[in-house]
């Protein structure tokens, strides 16, 4: 049975007015609405949006822009707190995302209106047909959505258009909305220069379990391995996926295939790159980041042992920052390991460089810094 649409409603004109909402977070529709326009106030505004009331904009779009940019800045005025000692880096991260998805919430309270075509009825709005259908698909009827979640959009199409460099490539690789983009090159790079097991040599065929945008799919295949399945079970992901494969050339070389992590099968290789944070995600698209209570790590492990070749290896692509910030420690890690009938055969470690590492202002900041991407490899006892 389809579900159907949320609907917000508001009052207009002295009249009930209601449209479709549509939010990529899954958020539902607020349930208090004003009519807001130019002469609406930074102050005024992120008041309103602080006390849970949604402003719907008919004024100018490029107004409605730098309006909601003095509300952010309103969001990140707050004093300058001392610097968190190491053991308290779990209490800082709970209160980070807190302190995020607050500013989240007040932020996407002003809403835009839509027409059905994606087109938006205010002055100076841009064209954003293509932005919206690439991540929510062509649409039949009017509807309301935060112009926060539009510029999220509006970023994943610029990345979709534009792609990420692959160094190991020599390619571009081309992220869909809701699909993690391959920005951190450290872990492309350690499955890019990681030694191959001897057993590829006689038995060439490889998975890349929760492939996304099929980047590390790509690298194993630039690497010579004749058959590769590539994994996923997120719509988004297996599109990405498909396309960006098929426009390198490998789509006969490399099966995309949607499964909850293994495919059937037998392997020399088996390739995951999970997300590295053990928490829950705040809302559908945290899942490339968020891995609630550590499911798809412990289900790649626990699969691993039965989906390898003898003398093959599992290669687990894992951030140590959750280790930094308590959130997993050292010794489950290789408890997990050794429970599922495995054995480390060797850990190649790399430093990231992405720039959160060297943002001093970051409350995580120390945690990152000392933060740790490693490529574990991983056999049968």
């Amino acid at each position: 049975m389809k579900v159907a649409a949320p609907v917000i409603t508001w009052q207009e004109n002295d009249l009930t007015q209601s449209a479709h909402w549509h939010s990529e977070s899954g958020a539902l529709p607020p349930k208090r609405v004003v009519i807001a326009d130019d002469r609406m106030t930074a102050d005024a505004a992120y008041r309103l949006a602080c006390e849970g009331t949604a402003l719907l904009w008919r004024g100018d779009y490029q107004n409605a822009r730098q309006l909601l940019q003095a509300m952010a800045r309103r969001c990140d005025e707050k004093p300058r707190k001392p610097k968190i000692p190491a053991a308290s880096f779990m209490v800082a991260f709970h209160l980070h995302r807190q302190a995020q998805a607050q500013r989240s919430r007040t932020l996407n309270m002003l809403l835009l209106p839509f027409n059905a075509d994606h087109s938006i009825p205010l002055r100076r709005a841009p064209d954003v047909h293509t932005a919206c259908e690439e991540a929510v698909g062509i649409s039949s009827d009017a509807y309301v959505a935060s112009l926060r979640g539009l510029l999220g959009l509006i970023g994943a199409h610029e990345w979709r258009k534009n792609g990420v460099q692959i160094l190991a490539l020599n390619e571009k690789i081309y992220p869909h909305y809701g699909v993690f983009a391959p920005i951190r090159g450290e872990y492309v790079s350690l499955v890019n220069d990681a030694p191959l097991p001897a057993l590829i040599k006689t038995h060439s065929v490889a998975f890349d379990i929760g492939t996304g945008t099929g980047v590390l799919a790509a690298v194993l295949a630039n690497r010579s391995i004749k058959h590769i399945i590539a994994t996923d079970q997120d719509s988004r992901a297996l599109a990405c996926a498909r396309e960006n494969l098929t426009r390198l050339g490998l789509d006969n070389q490399i099966i995309v295939a949607e499964a909850d992590l293994f495919p059937d099968g037998l392997a020399a290789l088996i390739v995951c790159n999970p997300p590295w944070i053990p928490a829950r995600p705040s809302s559908p698209l945290e899942y490339a980041v968020y891995d609630p209570e550590g499911r798809m790590l412990k289900g790649f492990l626990s699969g691993l042992s039965e989906h390898l070749e003898t003398g093959g290896e599992g290669w687990l692509i894992l951030s140590d920052l959750a280790e930094h910030l308590g959130l997993r420690s050292r010794a489950e890690l290789l408890e997990n390991i050794e429970a599922a009938g495995l054995r480390v055969l060797g850990k190649i470690d790399v430093k990231p460089h992405h720039p959160k590492v060297s943002n001093a202002s970051d409350p995580l900041h120390e945690a990152r810094k000392a933060e740790t991407t490693s490529l574990w490899r991983i056999g049968k006892k």
